[in-house]
């Protein structure tokens, strides 16, 4: 079977930025890009279709970019990705980089020790108490 013959180079993360709120249950959020500059470096991927004077209307799908990593580990792929998302900086409107920011760096995604239900039975709602506190 090819998957058992292919060797196994690392990590990657992918994360897709969003024009959401999600500290108000991922509420849309549009309005002019006012500013734009996105992360870069080696290992690091940049997928988008925006620049700074756009106007995100509700028309359309959220997603903004897609903000890729790579890197030999998977500790050292959620480093680079906390990186990235710092390096990115949209203004304009609300974005969901600091929400993804905060899950990367919570315990249970750094040991590994979550499951597919994590963030709406665990996550979401503590961080939304932590951010209207």
């Amino acid at each position: 079977m090819l998957a058992e013959t292919l060797p196994v180079l690392g990590a990657a993360i992918e994360c897709r930025v969003n024009a959401e709120d999600p500290a108000r249950d991922f509420q849309p959020a549009t309005g002019a890009i006012t500013a734009l500059r996105l992360p870069s470096g080696l290992g690091v991927r940049v997928d988008c279709g925006i620049q700074a004077g756009d106007t995100i209307t509700p028309y359309y799908d959220a997603m903004l970019a897609k903000v890729i990593v790579h890197a030999a580990t998977r500790q050292q792929a959620l480093a680079k990705m906390q990186r990235a998302l710092r390096e990115f900086d949209l203004r304009g409107l609300q974005t969901n980089v600091a929400f993804q920011q905060a899950l990367l760096a919570s315990p249970a995604v750094l040991s590994g020790d979550t499951t597919t239900n994590y963030i709406g039975e665990t996550f979401l709602t503590q961080w939304q108490s932590e951010v209207a506190g």
